[in-house]
């Protein structure tokens, strides 16, 4: 791994992108697809990483462009797919002509930025009338929060239980550097915005790192939580997977 993400500083406050593909990655370009046309559409991976959505993207269209508020990581995403369309820029100014994309990808990213709900109004302002923005980011009632925690001044990489189950006021200064949502969260974040709800669910890990050491313990465990979505158990899973529309008027649908 390179060691950029290393950097405890870097991976507090924008996380740490997606570095390989796996089941995990391929089963979220499969709810892409479910609800998104990608077939030569002008697609956005707002918040590219290393580049593994804009190389996955691009077995259905050509025209998929990446930005990054981080110069190495784009550097690492251009450098893989050196004819793609990347650039540094931050979500709530999006270098994008209005109405000039199809599908804009918010893959694990608003919780990072400074402001999420501009970086929403952006998202929205570059889609063309019909267009989607797909959206995951992290559910507040998973019960770990996967990006770490600061105690006593110090960062501490890693799970940690139960922190997103706090009140504001306690989870708020253990994680100070991320943002967690409920639905009815997304719901203000988006409310009077030209857009309406096509799809909502939560969604649980695909445990891929256990897979990968332990794979019969890794595959059953998957099996289950996945399991779990099809139950109202799903309102504790990692992640909420939302699919917006854009549309003419200022008001998103309830």
């Amino acid at each position: 791994m390179d060691e950029v993400y290393l950097d405890k500083d870097i991976a507090a406050t924008r996380g740490v992108p997606s570095l390989v593909w796996r089941a995990g990655q391929e089963r979220r370009l499969g709810m892409m697809r479910c609800w998104a046309s990608l077939d030569d559409a002008r697609v956005l991976v707002d918040g590219c990483g290393v580049g593994m959505y804009v190389r996955a993207l691009r077995d259905f269209t050509l025209h998929v462009y990446g930005l990054d508020i981080e110069p190495e990581r784009v550097a690492e995403a251009q450098a893989a797919v050196p004819d793609a369309a990347l650039q540094v820029a931050a979500g709530e100014r999006l270098p994008y002509a209005d109405g000039s994309l199809d599908v804009v990808l918010s893959h694990e990213v608003i919780e990072h930025v400074d402001d999420d709900q501009q970086a929403l109004v952006e998202a929205l302002r570059v889609l063309r009338p019909g267009g989607r923005l797909l959206l995951f980011c992290p559910n507040r009632l998973y019960p770990f929060e996967t990006h770490g925690h600061y105690w006593r001044g110090s960062y501490h990489f890693g799970n940690t239980p139960l922190i997103n189950w706090l009140p504001d006021r306690w989870r708020n200064r253990l994680v100070p550097h991320v943002r967690a949502y409920t639905r009815r969260d997304l719901k203000r974040l988006l409310a009077g915005l030209p857009a309406r709800f096509v799809h909502y669910t939560r969604i649980y890990p695909g445990f891929d790192n256990i897979v990968a050491r332990r794979p019969v313990l890794g595959r059953w465990l998957r099996r289950f939580m996945y399991a779990l979505e099809r139950t109202p158990l799903r309102a504790f899973g990692l992640s909420h997977f939302l699919v917006v529309e854009k549309t003419g008027s200022r008001q998103v649908d309830k």
